[in-house]
């Protein structure tokens, strides 16, 4: 972890940035027990607009003589978008592969960094499979979203941006589709603070693995598949979690809609639907923080599109 850090300071200075630390009574997000503190780290203001930018600009540093013959990604948008954004910093060419269900928006916003584009399948795995046969005919740097090692270390310096800015925090409520970032941050925060895994109620990953006692396949749908569409957990995000995740919670579509607005709305904070659970959990009822307890919200991401915040 600190490896990276180091790396993504000192050669990914100018792409990946510091993201703000918002602290708020929790009062204000609509929380009823006394003297909760509620921290937002406001990731979704990071270059590529994902803490994505972290583990790929990472990936491709770490392996500048690969990354020579081009690099290549699956993703359901933000990685592939974090990997084109690291890619163009670099010089690097760029191809992204994307299931049928990636939002236009990422779509266009891969275009405009100059990324080959391959839209294809019905979901991430789908994507990740045509992306892998076309590596082994490219030779390019393959970009994991969320299952290698420096890809996991640098969503993990988040974690360290948070107490290097806050200090430590009593519970941290992350998203996880593939798994990266809550592999990250419980790598980093151990059992320091309580972190606590989200998914939504057609994604469960992680808690399908948990109740099988190993990772497992699982159909995946609704409101946030494009971000949290992947069918199984990654390796490293189980192995790190056995041992230091304090809980998983899934949460209905309609919970984390209702708080994707209530950002929106009360804060003016533009998000994906993937940045909005840990929000909904607190909201929902689903996670209630101790008295006193300073909780902090990982905000994601904010590849959305506009228009759907009008609702």
């Amino acid at each position: 972890m600190e490896q990276a850090a180091t790396r993504l300071s000192e050669q990914g200075r100018g792409y990946v940035r510091q993201t703000p630390l918002w602290k708020l009574p929790g009062d204000a997000l609509g929380v009823t027990q006394p003297g909760v503190q509620v921290w937002l780290k406001l990731e979704q203001l990071q270059a590529s607009g994902s803490f994505k930018a972290r583990g790929m600009m990472n990936r491709l540093l770490a392996h500048p003589q690969a990354a020579e013959r081009g690099v290549i990604v699956a993703s359901g948008g933000n990685a592939g978008i974090a990997t084109a954004g690291a890619a163009q910093a670099l010089g690097v060419p760029c191809e992204v592969f994307l299931p049928e269900i990636s939002s236009p928006a990422k779509q266009a916003r891969l275009a405009s960094l100059g990324a080959r584009v391959v839209v294809g399948g019905a979901a991430y795995a789908d994507a990740l499979a045509a992306c892998l046969a076309r590596q082994k005919e490219t030779g390019a740097l393959l970009t994991h979203a969320y299952d290698q090692p420096e890809v996991v270390a640098g969503a993990g310096t988040l974690g360290r941006e948070v107490e290097a800015q806050g200090g430590l925090p009593d519970s941290v409520l992350v998203s996880v589709g593939g798994g990266g970032l809550v592999g990250g941050l419980t790598a980093w925060f151990e059992r320091r603070a309580r972190v606590v895994a989200l998914e939504p109620e057609l994604a469960p990953t992680l808690h399908s693995a948990r109740a099988a006692g190993e990772p497992v396949d699982v159909d995946v749908g609704g409101v946030a598949a494009d971000s949290l569409g992947a069918r199984r957990i990654g390796a490293l995000a189980w192995e790190i979690t056995q041992s230091h995740l304090h809980d998983a919670i899934l949460l209905s579509d309609a919970d984390i809609r209702a708080a994707q607005l209530w950002l929106w709305r009360e804060l003016k904070l533009a998000v994906e639907p993937a940045a909005a659970l840990p929000l909904a959990a607190l909201q929902s009822g689903r996670y209630r923080p101790s008295e006193g307890e300073q909780v902090c919200l990982i905000v994601c991401g904010a590849n959305v599109d506009p228009a759907t915040l009008n609702a």
